[in-house]
C-alpha cells in the first residue's frame, strides 16, 4: 500500500508564502507528481505538475507565484507558494501517479488559509 502525507499547509495574510510538502511510502522515480487544490463549493484544479523526467507545469491562475520539485532521494515533492492571495484559500492535495502501473495515489490534503 502506497501512503501520500501532505503538510506545510497554514494559515498566512495576504502576501505570505507557505511551502507544501508530499511525501510517498515508496520511490517516486518513476511517479509524475501532481499538486491539487479544492476549495469550498468548488470543483478540484490543477495547481501544479512535475513528470518524473522533472517537466513543469502549471495552473494559469499561479501567475509565476508558486514553483514545484522534487526530492527523490526523499520520496518527496514540494510546492513553494508566494505571493498568497485569499483566492488560493483551499485544501490542497498531492497525486503520486504511478505511470507504469496506471495508478493514483492521493494524500488526505494540507488546508490553506489565506486571510487578513
Amino acid at each position: 500500500q502506497v501512503l501520500v502525507v501532505e503538510s506545510g499547509g497554514g494559515s498566512v495574510q495576504p502576501g505570505g508564502s507557505l511551502r507544501l510538502s508530499c511525501t510517498v511510502s515508496s520511490t517516486i522515480k518513476s511517479y509524475d507528481m501532481h499538486w491539487y487544490r479544492q476549495a469550498p463549493g468548488k470543483q478540484r484544479e490543477l495547481v501544479a505538475t512535475i513528470t518524473r523526467g522533472g517537466t513543469m507545469k502549471y495552473g494559469s491562475f499561479t501567475m509565476g507565484r508558486f514553483v514545484i520539485s522534487r526530492d527523490n532521494a526523499e520520496n518527496t515533492a514540494y510546492l513553494q507558494m508566494n505571493n498568497l492571495q485569499p483566492e488560493d484559500t483551499a485544501v490542497y492535495l498531492c497525486d503520486a501517479q504511478d505511470v507504469w502501473a496506471a495508478a493514483h495515489y492521493w494524500g488526505q490534503g494540507t488546508q490553506v488559509t489565506v486571510s487578513s
